[in-house]
């Protein structure tokens, strides 16, 4: 019996396969979501299964209030902070979360990744947050339902859009990002992970590296997303 869901399982498995194809993963840990807004749902990468394993069938349907719609199998342990995510930034199409080495790193050291090249630049026009860790009663409650809610302090306190700043890092944890599709929240997580290998490899050459100037991060930023934007076919 066909599924009204099988185009949405199709784009969740497909997404969860570039995750790890891309080298953003290890064993089963990571994962991949895409929403169905006419419905309100979601599907997303069952918990512990080996991506070499996975096939479309195995994604789980889910509401906004994590209720199971359609599926077998248990849903990723982190269900409840993508189930918030969407429930509150309606204009998200995809979510990935990632336990990519460099994008870890950041966010185990507690800082924002500087914007330090034109790579950067080319996606954001701010440093890459990173969320303060997570409070101990938070921690002791609905953890990752709270997780949704760290980020969503996170850009609140800071100002920040998440149609413009469409990555974060949560402290001691690891990188979350989304985007319209679930194709293109991987393609930033991706854009994350490089970015964050570069930094680091930029501090190492010079501790004192400056910023990239203004002038340079309107350039990239707005041939890319401006209203003029000319990069691309």
């Amino acid at each position: 019996m066909s599924s009204k869901y099988e185009a949405l399982k199709q784009e969740c498995f497909e997404a969860n396969i570039a995750l790890n194809n891309l080298g953003l993963v290890i064993y089963t840990f990571g994962n991949v979501s895409a929403v169905d807004r006419d419905n309100g749902a979601f599907a997303i990468k069952p918990s512990g299964v080996p991506y070499e394993k996975l096939k479309p069938e195995d994604i789980v349907i889910l509401d906004y209030d994590n209720t199971i719609i359609e599926g077998s199998m248990r849903p990723s342990s982190d269900t409840k902070t993508h189930a918030y995510l969407y429930k509150h930034w309606e204009h998200i199409g995809g979510i990935a979360h990632t336990h990519a080495t460099y994008s870890v790193a950041w966010a185990q050291a507690q800082k924002d990744i500087p914007i330090f090249g034109t790579t950067h630049a080319d996606h954001l026009t701010k440093d890459i947050p990173c969320a303060e860790p997570m409070r101990d009663d938070l921690i002791e409650g609905n953890y990752e339902h709270n997780t949704g809610i760290q980020i969503l302090d996170c850009f609140k306190d800071r100002n920040l859009s998440p149609e413009v700043v469409e990555m974060v890092l949560l402290g001691n944890h690891g990188p979350f990002a989304w985007g319209k599709t679930a194709a293109k929240a991987v393609y930033n997580s991706k854009v994350l992970e490089t970015v964050a290998q570069m930094a680091y490899l930029t501090l190492q050459i010079n501790p004192e590296a400056p910023r990239l100037k203004d002038s340079l991060i309107k350039k990239h930023y707005e041939r890319k997303h401006g209203k003029n934007a000319y990069y691309g076919q």
